[in-house]
């Protein structure tokens, strides 16, 4: 059977910190899938189809990874791409406590799918989407936190 994980999030955009994650699970699995999901809590910055663009050009060179956009439920996007895992990275405290909820959630609701966590890198800590993305609204040089395969001059925000 394939080792199939999907790394979801909203990805706005996508940082060094998510590129790491999904480096350090390539041995873990036979196929990640990268899914750029809608998360209605948060307002997007960039449109779905340029994130999705811009993890493409990350892993270009990586058979290992595809990139796949989704509106609905987690466990509903394994059931389509057969997956059993789904991968996520852990960069606090704060963070285990939100993951661990949706984890057991998720395995009430689809109990053949397993959670995976991965300590981010101690330099990654601080590195969010969050703060990237405010870093380019303000007209800084968010490049150190982003990919090498993301160029900066590509930033628009949506209107």
């Amino acid at each position: 059977m394939e080792r199939i994980a999907i790394f979801p999030g909203s990805f706005d955009p996508f940082t060094i910190g998510h590129e790491s994650i999904v480096r350090r699970a390539l041995p873990l699995f036979d196929k990640i899938v990268v899914m750029v999901g809608f998360n209605t809590s948060k307002k997007q910055a960039f449109p779905v189809s340029k994130r999705q663009k811009w993890i493409e050009q990350v892993f270009k060179d990586e058979p290992k990874v595809q990139v796949e956009s989704y509106e609905g439920l987690t466990v509903d996007f394994c059931k389509k791409v057969n997956a059993s895992y789904i991968l996520r990275g852990l960069r606090t405290s704060a963070d285990f406590e939100y993951e661990r909820a949706i984890a057991q959630v998720n395995k009430r609701m689809h109990p053949q799918i397993e959670s995976v966590f991965l300590l981010t890198m101690p330099e990654h800590t601080p590195i969010t989407s969050t703060i990237v993305r405010d870093i380019i609204l303000h007209g800084g040089d968010a490049s150190m936190f982003l990919p090498k395969g993301i160029d900066m001059k590509d930033f628009t925000f949506d209107e």
